[in-house]
This record gives structure tokens, C-alpha cells and sequence, in this order.
């Protein structure tokens, strides 16, 4: 008896999604929970598994197919064996192409023409293992020139190919995933729709970082191997210094300025799909530890494509980290309909002036995107002053002054 594979149930926010991947082929062999097909949304890739022993017996939505929420997409058997008809193997395939064809269709790259020229090689004895069965410079090395036949002499090349370098120019041309097209069209919608300015300003992170010295041993082995980073003291100073400019934690609906009385703080992660940005729920309440716990479970759930729609919805406010990179200085884009976003930067040690001496410090530069419609520049420039008076004076992150 055949069972429908459905696509997974969609939340409101999605639409519709499409076959991204299919890992099984009809008439083969899965065990239970096996992935079969990864679905993907504007936001995430989600994974259909099987749920049982059995058979892929028929495959109703082709990858690139667009697909329903709860729409079937396969038809399985279960505790089926699998068919002879089985796709036949990679070897099987190979061995099933015919021979290249070695007179005017004779494809040959212009470095292994050269190549073959200058060894004495004839083109046509040769069998190509390229892509369409092109012969390429390795299929030129690997043969022997004819002992007994001289080189011949130099000739012109033919004109087509004197302009065209040497080596082959390969070009590749593939669809973009619809998370990427999404993230294009927030990206796009950021950029024109609101009147985004960003204001930049640097943090000495010799304190934080002398206190991460002196306690992470003991921070780890307290909170059970979680570990003391930067992000959750900068998510601590994000939501104190949000609520003390409710406009930054605000967001535009319409004619209308939604002042929200909570802290969901959204933490981009890269992956390589496209950037991804799951929130933490009520941060403000959250422990430092709680923090560290979460934002490195959503890192690497976020890598294996592990994360849910729910996990990445909503969200007043959003952290991102260049420095993980490298990336020195940079204006990061807003996150609509959030209206301001906090950039993190590498840690580099500079001269600086203090108290009328030069010191070397590590120091970070951080940016403030914001949407100027809602948040004035006074006040854009106060809450990224607050980070900073925060950051290197950590203990007013637990006295909240």
C-alpha cells in the first residue's frame, strides 16, 4: 500500500516552497527518518524524511517544483524491497556513453590543441573525458606522441583561437535558491524603503577582555562547558541600552510607530546558503550563560540546516559580527521592519591617546544602521555611545547604570 510524502505544514509567513533536493531516486531502498527531499522557503531549507522501511516508489514534484504547504510530493512503500529498476550506476552509465566522435565534431580545448601540436599527438585518436566529451590538456599528457613521427613544424594557430588564452575558461550557470532570492529582495527593500544612515564609533575591549581572561576557566566550568564570548555582553549592552531608547527597539507599521515592551534580539549567522538571523526571545531576561548557550546552538544548527521557521520570525532588534571575517569597518543593512541594526567589527590593536600618552589598545569599531524616519540622529548616536560606555566598563552591564 502507497503512502503520500507531503511537504511540510508552512507557517502563515510562507507561501509556498520548492523541491530543492531530491537524496532518493524511485525504486530505491530508504530506512526510516532517512532524508528523502529538502523543501525550501524564502527563510529556511526544510527536511522531508521517511517514515518508515521501504521503497521510493513514485516521485510527484520534480526538483525546482513549486509545492503547497502539506502538498504530496511522493508516493512510498513501506517494507517494500527495492526494484531492479533502479537507476543504473555511475560506472554502468559511463561504460552505456558511446565514444566521442573523432572527425568535424572532434571537440578539443585550444590548450590541449596546443599541447597535442607540440607533442606530435594526432587529436583524433584521442578520447575525451571532459564535460560533453571535450578533450582536455590531461587527456594530451596521458597519451605517448609517436616515437617514430617528427614534430611537426610550427603553424599558425587558426584565427578563432588566437585571441583566446590559454587554459580552459570554464562558466557555470545555476538557478538563484529562492532563500537567496529573498534575502536579495529584503536587501533591495532595505535600501529603498527606508532613509537608512549609519553612525559609526569606536569600543576599547581591553576590559571586557581582561575580564574574559580572568573568569572564562571558571565561567565554563560553571555553566557546563558553555563558554564566555563577546556576543552575549554586547547582547546584555544591546537590550539595556534599548531600553533606554525605546525608538531603536521600535518599528515602522504603515502611519504607525510600534513601540515593542520586550527585547527580541536577532543574531545574523552566515551559512552557506545565504545569512540567516534566528532571535533570541526575550533577551533581556536571558542570562550571560543562557545567551552563549543559545547563540552557539543556533550557529551550528543554522550550518546543518537544522533551523526552524519560527526560530527565525519576529525579532526588534538584530547583532552582526563582520569581525568573525575580518571585516574591519563596515554599514551594516537594516532588517526591516526593525529600524536599526548594530555592526560588530574585528578587534585591532591601535595607538591611542590616553590621558595624554600613547597606549596600544584593542579596539573595535561599531556601527549603527537606522532608519532616519523614526529615530533621530541624536538618539541613534546616544544608544551606540551607551554600547560603548557599557562595553568598557562591563560591570555597568549588571548595575544597569
Amino acid at each position: 500500500m502507497s503512502t503520500e510524502i507531503k511537504a511540510p505544514t508552512f507557517p502563515e509567513s510562507v507561501a509556498d516552497g520548492s523541491v530543492a533536493t531530491w537524496h532518493k531516486q524511485v525504486g530505491e531502498a530508504v530506512t526510516r527518518d532517512e532524508p528523502l527531499v529538502d523543501i525550501e522557503t524564502d527563510k529556511v531549507v526544510l527536511e522531508v524524511v521517511a517514515p518508515a522501511d521501504g521503497v521510493l516508489k513514485e516521485i510527484l514534484k520534480q526538483e525546482g517544483d513549486t509545492v503547497l504547504s502539506d502538498e504530496p510530493v511522493a508516493l512510498f512503500e513501506e517494507g517494500a524491497a527495492a526494484s531492479a529498476s533502479a537507476p543504473a550506476s555511475s560506472d554502468d552509465a559511463a561504460e552505456a556513453e558511446p565514444a566521442p566522435k573523432a572527425s568535424a565534431d572532434l571537440k578539443i580545448s585550444p590548450a590541449a590543441r596546443k599541447m597535442a601540436e607540440e607533442k606530435g599527438i594526432d587529436p583524433q585518436t584521442l578520447t575525451g573525458t571532459g564535460k560533453g566529451g571535450l578533450i582536455t590538456k590531461e587527456d594530451v599528457a596521458k597519451a605517448d606522441a609517436p616515437a617514430a613521427k617528427p614534430a611537426p613544424a610550427a603553424a599558425p594557430a587558426p584565427a578563432a583561437e588566437v585571441d583566446v588564452p590559454a587554459g580552459e575558461r570554464v562558466e557555470k550557470r545555476v538557478p538563484m535558491t529562492r532563500l537567496r532570492k529573498r534575502i536579495a529582495e529584503r536587501l533591495l527593500d532595505a535600501s529603498q524603503g527606508t532613509a537608512m544612515l549609519t553612525t559609526f564609533n569606536e569600543v576599547n575591549m581591553k576590559p571586557m577582555m581582561d575580564m574574559r581572561k580572568q573568569y572564562k576557566d571558571l565561567f565554563e566550568k560553571t555553566h557546563n562547558g558553555t563558554r564566555l564570548g563577546f556576543m552575549g555582553l554586547f547582547v546584555k549592552a544591546a537590550c539595556e541600552a534599548l531600553k533606554r531608547f525605546p525608538a531603536v527597539n521600535a518599528s515602522i507599521d504603515g502611519d504607525d510607530i510600534v513601540y515593542h515592551g520586550y527585547q527580541d534580539v536577532g543574531v545574523a549567522v552566515s551559512t552557506d546558503k545565504g545569512l540567516v538571523v534566528p532571535i533570541l526571545r526575550d533577551a533581556d531576561t536571558m542570562s550571560l550563560a543562557k545567551i552563549e548557550d543559545k547563540v552557539r546552538d543556533y550557529g551550528l544548527r543554522a550550518r546543518d540546516g537544522k533551523l526552524g521557521i519560527e526560530e527565525m520570525t519576529g525579532g526588534t532588534f538584530t547583532i552582526t559580527n563582520g569581525g568573525v571575517f575580518g571585516s574591519l569597518l563596515s554599514t551594516p543593512i537594516l532588517n526591516p521592519p526593525q529600524t536599526a541594526i548594530l555592526g560588530m567589527h574585528k578587534i585591532q590593536e591601535r595607538p591611542m591617546a590616553v590621558n595624554g600618552q600613547v597606549e596600544i589598545l584593542p579596539m573595535m569599531y561599531l556601527a549603527l544602521s537606522y532608519d532616519h524616519r523614526l529615530i533621530d540622529g541624536k538618539d541613534a548616536v546616544q544608544f551606540l555611545v551607551t554600547i560603548k560606555d557599557l562595553i568598557e566598563d562591563p560591570a555597568r552591564i549588571l548595575l544597569e547604570v
